[in-house]
């Protein structure tokens, strides 16, 4: 891939994005969807793609199971609304990929959840009976273990749920294939160019870096994880832990033998999940999201490639699928996640609603990136429509606590949950203290899990 030039000197549009991830080029896509003609300049720290947004899971999600956490945070019409509009933004992917001729292995195969412990039960149950209430009963289906091993045989499985509007991709290949299309559609595209700040002017925005600056009347931010960085506008409103992925040698007789063969991504029900699928040429990737907690804005070291971690992720896919046996690792890697305090992405308005900042997918953004990126293409192009009404457009969203308490109090609660749920894997009781570590998030209003 050709590295798009470095910004040198000034440049002035109607918005400029900053940060080359799935939301900032999904909110360029958009743009330029609705208004043909505005000028968008984007620019990116690295290369376009280049973050977890290129070397994710590759679960293209909807928020289902979200749907109990948005009506409780947000009432019952509007967590409709968002999950209708990520159920949306997983076709549109679709729909993006085949009109535009982007091969991003792109499957509908739906989403698998299953529990592997008792405790994991009630999380299943909390879903559909919200999506039944709700008049959503097309959106899961409910599985017992017996329908469960029909889409994927495995000693730990239990029942589970089956959400049909899914589907899998794979990331880096739509991170690039997005890039060049929008190229193509005349957005001006810069990498290699850190920006350094970000502030409000008398006829909109500017975005400043080294060697330059861009002009515009409405910026969008959407730099994931680096929004952590000190002096950000949501660096105390995040916070940042790390997932990491194992990859096998191909295994196409396994996933015949264990029935695994109809594309499904599937995760477990706990709260640091562990969550697979399969790859076009027979492969498991397997990933596990309880990686550690970032110190501050420390995105490098452990957050992008943790031994300990990836050790832990493999001995899980061996417990999972025990057929692997004697199988090789050929492929390890890791990245940050942008965590909210509500486990839901958010949109921040800033500078006058001249600028809007989003993060906070806490590890599901590849489906609802698309439909963030629509709202801040609204947002920056002033419409008042549908997509600029969405309840995650929050003006005050929670803060986290400052660091080093926030990264001491985290590390404590994720070792806590940690060992609950082992214990719970294993059948036996989880001590007092990690129980009690594992409930200060719901105490201090943190919502923890899907």
């Amino acid at each position: 891939m050709e590295i798009a030039q470095e910004l040198v000197g000034e440049r002035s549009a109607d918005v400029v994005i900053v940060g080359g991830g799935y939301t900032g080029m999904w909110a360029a896509w958009h743009i330029k969807l609705v208004e043909p003609e505005a000028s968008v300049v984007l620019i990116e720290a690295d290369r376009c793609g280049f973050g977890p947004s290129g070397r994710n899971g590759g679960f293209c999600n909807v928020m289902w199971f979200s749907l109990p956490n948005m009506r409780e945070r947000w009432g019952d019409m509007a967590a409709l609304e968002v999950a209708r509009a990520a159920e949306a933004a997983a076709v549109g992917i679709g729909e993006f990929c085949e009109s535009e001729g982007v091969d991003a292995w792109c499957r509908r195969g739906g989403y698998l959840q299953v529990s592997t412990a008792a405790a994991q039960d009630t999380v299943l149950e909390k879903a559909l009976d919200a999506c039944r209430e709700l008049g959503a009963e097309d959106a899961i289906q409910p599985l017992s273990s017996a329908q469960v091993a029909e889409h994927c045989a495995s000693p730990v499985f239990r029942g589970g749920a089956f959400y049909p509007g899914a589907g899998t991709v794979q990331p880096a290949r739509l991170a690039l294939g997005l890039r060049e299309r929008l190229r193509a559609r005349g957005v001006e595209i810069y990498e290699r160019s850190p920006v350094s700040k970000v502030a409000g002017s008398s006829t909109g925005v500017e975005a400043q870096v080294p060697g330059g600056v861009v002009r515009a009347q409405r910026a969008v931010l959407a730099v994931g994880a680096a929004a952590k960085s000190a002096g950000g506008p949501l660096h105390n409103r995040l916070s940042v832990a790390s997932s990491h992925i194992v990859l096998t040698e191909p295994v196409p007789d396994l996933l015949e033998e264990i029935g695994w063969t109809g594309g499904e991504c599937i995760t477990d029900s706990r709260a640091l999940i562990n969550y697979f699928r399969t790859t076009p040429d027979g492969r498991i990737a397997f990933g596990w999201g309880g990686g550690r907690i970032a110190m501050g804005a420390r995105l490098h070291g452990r957050t992008e490639l943790d031994p300990e971690v990836v050790s832990f992720a493999a001995k899980q896919l061996w417990d999972y699928f025990p057929g692997l046996g004697g199988r090789a690792l050929t492929h390890a890697w890791g990245g940050p996640i942008d965590a909210s305090p509500t486990h839901l992405p958010l949109v921040l308005p800033l500078h006058g609603n001249r600028a809007f900042a989003a993060a906070g997918y806490t590890g599901n953004g590849v489906g609802p990136s698309h439909m963030v990126g629509r709202t801040l293409a609204s947002l920056a192009l002033d419409l008042r429509d549908e997509p600029s009404r969405l309840p995650f457009i929050d003006p005050s969203p929670s803060h986290v606590p400052p660091e080093p308490f926030q990264w001491l109090g985290a590390e404590a609660i994720r070792t806590g949950i940690m060992r609950k749920e082992s214990a719970e894997l294993a059948g036996r009781r989880p001590d007092p203290i990690s129980s009690l570590l594992s409930r200060i998030p719901q105490l201090i209003g943190f919502h923890i899990g899907r």
